[in-house]
């Protein structure tokens, strides 16, 4: 369908010549909800497959080579095309940044970037749980709270691994 990715981003875009403002503006919104259907797909894809496989070492590889690399393309592409005219400020207040989200497609470039991270936040409760022993019947909940309430999840894992392992400091490599 696609010959290159430059005919891929001007799809996303949008972009044609022959059409009008109000058109290529419809238009563009389309692309917009179309990346958001695609993106939020592909996490839950992610996430489906972190789940089934959690206790293989080839999944958070897998994962982080295709699913994170793609948001992190989509969402680096947003951010290129949007934020041009981003003030110094913006990240200042929070009038600011609720400002930056006035754009839909700065709006679908936040909603990746949680996608992104709450993902690669699965991966490392994965990984963590598997180096100490942590069984998928108290992975399970700390996975769909991370790809729900993020942080929530992260909490509960890290409690879950407090609690089994009597030490409260990560041991990260």
């Amino acid at each position: 369908m696609f010959t290159s990715w430059a005919s891929f981003l001007i799809y996303c875009t949008g972009y044609n010549s022959r059409v009008t403002n109000s058109t290529f503006e419809k238009t563009n919104l389309m692309h917009a909800d179309q990346l958001f259907q695609i993106s939020s797909t592909l996490a839950l894809i992610g996430w489906i497959l972190l789940a089934i496989f959690h206790k293989t070492l080839w999944i958070s590889r897998a994962l982080i080579g295709t699913i994170i690399i793609i948001m992190s393309l989509l969402y680096a592409w947003l951010i290129a095309k949007n934020f041009g005219g981003m003030q110094p400020d913006s990240f200042g207040s929070l009038d600011g940044v609720a400002a930056l989200f006035v754009n839909r497609e700065a709006l679908l470039a936040g909603w990746v970037h949680y996608l992104a991270f709450d993902l690669l936040t699965g991966i490392f409760i994965v990984n963590n749980a598997r180096k100490n022993g942590i069984g998928i019947a108290l992975l399970l909940p700390c996975l769909f709270f991370t790809f729900m309430l993020g942080p929530v999840g992260l909490l509960l894992y890290l409690l879950i691994r407090w609690t089994r392992t009597k030490n409260y400091w990560i041991d990260v490599e």
